[in-house]
């Protein structure tokens, strides 16, 4: 295959001037398009705002979400009546209003609770705003705890029900009815997860207002120990039995547990073939009074189309270049049956070169890109809940690494070849992933030269990834913590030798309903073996340090697959993708030329000095990263989030520096069934940047500004 694939070709095609004109008037047009201005019935009122006092300890979302009443909604959390309607106010509902939240401070534990006046005030011609005084009085406190029947379990599981139900109705806690009848669940759960699967649960409560306490009891009657019985499969159609059955891996005779019926629903689930599964025990009278006991479990589900085909495009915009793509994939949740799942995706795609934010220039050249991975996973693979992976991706695509490129200077690109093999296994919150996995990368030139010493690089290595997810959701967490990490050793073949490890931790902290307080942080650890002994010279001195130029070369190109780097929207906010970390000369870029030559020419003082040349990212060693964001919501399925992000990149293997790189900014959110469409401003904090040094990068700065975008899909975490 010819090297530069005949893509040297450069594509004039409209002036500078004409090109943003046309981009603002797309941008208006679509504007345009989605916005519109919402009408009032005649003589009626929109709410502005529904405000609420003397609610000390009950959160204010809470008790909105309770209510009809309700503000109206601001595009952008600033204009009212755009996109979204106006909420009108009815006085009747109001007063329903009233008595709802009476109620809901009593499912609180708050049983003196009062409202003791709805008051609404005219704004405008059109508009009222609401006040609501809320008299909460004191709560109810749990005085006494009483169990009965509890004295029938085995001793280990008699402490864990006590501290089953003392976590959420102990005495001295506050009372509250949800968690009250969250114990019984818990309760029943706890002891049928142990074979008790006629296990019977009562509770009550006892409410004494003179003294503002509560007694509260709970009666179990636990039952024989129960074993599994048969396993009936309704609604399978033409799916066949046996993989299901594998999947579930209910053998009659184990002993009962609903936990076992939870994960075998929940392995079915991941089968990919099935829309709903239910697997529910057949609990009987008869059986609660046999010797031996079994119970008969009816598995229900309903299959899902086994192949599909999908089709769509995109684009990406960001301060290093422009993109637009074609996506075509097509699925069979059966293939060659056995429920093999085969999937396949093209996305061919064009960058506009060097088009980018914010000046957004012509485009002068047409680099053409495209990716082409497929995945076939075996369900079942050596036991039942063990799947096996096989993946393979080839991709070409430009390397561009700098916002500011020389004209005339080469364009790099790679053809990449990637393929993996391994083992996933899933239990309850955890999920591990055990692989091989091969990458080739070979160079060429879009435009321009290729330098000689650029060669194909190969790297082999085994993977660990192992996660903990403990989040209630994976697409927009409230509350919860993931833990994962994955380690890697390059080696078993291939051009690179190392060892790589990057755990990462995430909390979800819930301030009130619709209020998160998200914190994530990871460190990354890199310890090359054969390679990287030119990274700190040249981020220093900008002096190879390597003992000739093509293993000069060869450190770099190991380095930008294998190093770390931070910035960007899933890292470092007020940062590009690749600016945080040792920056210096990258010789590829001016194929021809010496090390001797290219360190003169990269000298500060010489009048040729290019930053895009003699200031672009090498990769790092050492990695920390941390951020915490508060998201908060705006209107309607708009959210707004506060963040600050920090982190550094070392040119030493295990040195962690104080060079917090830190930013901070705002984004907006806006919600759709995939995830949120996702929008962040960063902005780099004056005096909390790294110290003047010659490792560091020189940030791109927006319209002057020490600022950085972002826009994508999903949380940045």
């Amino acid at each position: 295959m010819d090297s530069d694939l005949g893509l040297t070709k450069t594509c004039r095609l409209v002036p500078a001037g004409l090109f943003r004109s046309l981009l603002f008037a797309c941008a208006v047009a679509a504007l345009h398009a989605v916005m519109g201005c919402a009408t009032l019935p005649g003589r009626r009122y929109a709410i502005r705002s529904v405000d609420l006092s003397g609610n000390h300890v009950v959160d204010a979302d809470e008790i909105r979400s309770e209510i009809a009443s309700r503000e109206s909604p601001k595009f952008l959390g600033l204009f009212p009546g755009v996109i979204y309607d106006y909420e009108v106010f009815d006085r009747y509902v109001l007063e329903r209003d009233l008595q709802r939240i009476e109620r809901y401070y009593r499912a609180r534990g708050f049983y003196n609770a009062k409202v003791r006046a709805g008051r609404v005030f005219y704004k405008s011609a059109r508009q009222i705003s609401v006040e609501i005084m809320i008299d909460e009085g004191p709560p109810m406190i749990v005085g006494n705890l009483e169990l009965h029947g509890f004295e029938q379990l085995p001793t280990a599981l008699l402490a864990r029900a006590k501290i089953t139900v003392g976590t959420s109705v102990g005495v001295g806690k506050r009372f509250e009815e949800k968690a009250f009848e969250k114990s019984e669940v818990d309760l029943k759960e706890l002891l049928s997860n142990e074979g008790f699967a006629f296990v019977k649960v009562r509770h009550s409560a006892d409410v004494d207002l003179s003294s503002d306490t509560v007694g509260v009891g709970f009666w179990v009657e636990p039952g024989p120990i129960a074993h599994l019985g048969q396993v009936r499969i309704e609604g399978l159609g033409s799916i066949p039995e046996k993989p299901v059955r594998r999947a579930l891996a209910l053998v009659p005779g184990e002993l009962y547990s609903s936990a076992e019926l939870l994960s075998a629903e929940h392995a079915l689930l991941e089968l990919g073939v099935f829309s709903s599964v239910s697997v529910k025990p057949e609990i009987s009278e008869d059986a609660a009074v046999a010797k031996d006991p079994v119970v008969p479990i009816v598995v229900r589900v309903e299959p899902s189309k086994l192949k599909s085909i999908r089709l769509g495009g995109g684009a990406e915009v960001d301060a290093l270049r422009s993109e637009l793509h074609l996506i075509a994939g097509w699925e069979d949740l059966n293939f060659l049956g056995g429920l093999r799942r085969f999937s396949t995706e093209l996305v061919p795609g064009v960058v506009l070169y060097p088009t980018h934010i914010p000046s957004f220039a012509a485009p002068e050249s047409l680099l053409p890109e495209v990716k082409l991975r497929s995945e076939l996973r075996e369900p079942g693979f050596l036991e039942p809940r063990t799947h096996g992976l096989v993946r393979a991706q080839g991709s070409i695509y430009p390397v561009l690494l700098s916002a500011d490129p020389i004209p005339g200077a080469p364009i790099l690109g790679y053809r990449e070849l990637r393929a993996s093999a391994g083992l996933e296994r899933g239990y309850r919150k955890f999920n591990g992933i055990l692989s091989h996995n091969v990458q080739l990368n070979s160079p060429f030139a879009y435009q321009g030269a290729k330098d000689a010493d650029l060669h194909t690089i190969v790297i082999s290595y085994p993977a660990i990834t192992t996660m903990f997810d403990f989040r209630d959701s994976q697409i927009s967490p409230h509350k919860g913590i993931y833990i994962a990490n994955t380690v890697q050793f390059a080696g078993v073949g291939g051009d690179a030798r190392d060892l790589k490890i990057q755990p990462e931790a995430r909390a979800y902290l819930p301030v009130s309903r619709r209020v998160t307080v998200a914190l994530r942080g990871t460190i990354g650890l890199l310890f090359p073996m054969n390679y990287g002994s030119s990274i700190e010279p040249d981020a220093l001195t900008k002096t190879p340090g390597a003992a000739s130029r093509s293993d000069w070369v060869r450190d770099l190109q190991i380095m930008f697959l294998r190093g770390f780097f931070s910035g960007g929207a899933g890292s470092n906010r007020g940062y590009l993708p690749r600016e945080i970390g040792p920056h210096g000369i990258v010789p590829f870029f001016n194929p021809g030329q010496t090390s001797a030559q290219i360190a003169i020419q990269c000298d500060p003082a010489n009048p040729t000095y290019s930053r895009s040349i003699c200031n672009l990212p090498l990769g790092g060693f050492t990695l920390w990263e941390a951020s915490i964001e508060l998201r908060f919501p705006i209107g309607g399925p708009i959210e707004g989030v506060l963040f600050t992000d920090g982190s550094d990149v070392a040119p030493r293997q295990f040195l962690f520096r104080w060079r917090p790189h830190l930013s901070s900014g705002i984004g907006l959110r806006y919600a759709t069934p995939i995830g949120p469409v996702r929008l962040d401003v960063g902005y780099r904090i004056p005096g909390m940047q790294a110290p003047n040094s010659p490792d560091e990068g020189v940030p791109l700065a927006i319209l002057g500004a020490p600022i950085a975008a972002s826009l994508g899909i999903g949380e940045s975490f």
